[in-house]
């Protein structure tokens, strides 16, 4: 399968869950209210889990009676599948509760003696990273560190940026495009594309505010392509992409992206294109956007 068949596989088997799973979305479960208060369905990022299980399995049986070029699942294709449907983020969508956020907030509730959700997917992420970088036999300690920091930052850092819609979305996108290239059809580069198919294929629901991904979306992106660049790059490269990343979490704890990119009009214009335009808040009323720093592992 070629990647562009299977980003296209992708996103047409998300859009059929999406339209055959409708009338789930408006269960009350999964009801959360958006970053201007408005009430919207949330784990949408379920929808890419289905998709990627759906396409393995057709794929597992299309080898099983001769179809294709191989006829089980390849070692990227296995790594991806568990880094895809590690459901950690849909405990934080479902049962999150309190006002605790970021690293600090969650460590602050330790040492009073409550565990929540958010430290729970901190240490199962970061469980889910080491089994994903240690599954293809012995790495040194350096490596196997430097690997999993990788995808558990990238994980955390599709959260991070999920505070608007589309905004996971188009930076996964946009995150993808040189990665593909690095990649090719290289196994992973083929593990990797229903993943970002199905992205693309909730993007406009996301940006129309009638779902929202969620941490199970949200993680799930940035898990899949930190997995890429750790299966699909040299580590040199795979070094400088987590100093990379752990700046990038380490300055959300004391910075708002959102200010950010408001800042600046080109990352402005992208981060609302598509988007609902929204009135001007009314003196008195209404909710900021994201007026604060990052609220990583909500």
């Amino acid at each position: 399968m070629s990647v562009l068949v299977a980003l296209l596989v992708g996103l047409v088997t998300v859009r059929f869950f999406r339209i055959a799973c409708r009338e789930i979305l408006h269960s009350p479960a999964l009801e959360r209210r958006n970053y201007r208060n408005k009430a919207l369905p949330t784990a949408g990022g379920l929808f890419i889990v289905l998709t990627v299980l759906t396409i393995e399995a057709g794929r597992s049986v299309l080898g099983a009676v001769g179809v294709g070029s191989e006829s089980g699942l390849t070692l990227a294709r296995s790594e991806m599948l568990f880094a895809v449907v590690a459901f950690l983020g849909l405990v934080d969508d479902l049962a999150a509760v309190g006002e605790d956020r970021g690293f600090r907030g969650h460590l602050r509730a330790l040492r009073n003696g409550r565990v929540t959700t958010g430290l729970l997917k901190l240490v199962g992420g970061a469980a889910v990273a080491i089994v994903l970088v240690a599954t293809p036999g012995f790495k040194s300690g350096r490596t196997l560190i430097v690997d999993a920091m990788l995808i558990a930052l990238a994980a955390n850092l599709g959260n991070l940026l999920d505070r608007a819609p589309g905004r996971t979305i188009k930076c996964g996108l946009i995150a993808y495009a040189p990665l593909a290239l690095v990649i090719g059809t290289a196994p992973i580069g083929i593990a990797l594309a229903p993943v970002m198919g199905a992205a693309l294929g909730l993007l406009g629901d996301d940006l129309r505010e009638r779902l929202m991904l969620g941490d199970t979306g949200a993680n799930v992106i940035g898990a899949a392509l930190g997995l890429a660049v750790v299966l699909g790059t040299n580590s040199v490269v795979r070094l400088v992409t987590m100093l990379v990343l752990l700046a990038a979490n380490v300055a959300a704890e004391r910075i708002s992206f959102s200010a950010v990119i408001d800042s600046v009009g080109f990352l402005r214009a992208i981060d609302r294109l598509g988007r609902v335009r929204v009135p001007p808040p009314q003196p008195g009323g209404g909710r900021a956007q994201d007026s604060g720093p990052q609220s990583p592992l909500r």
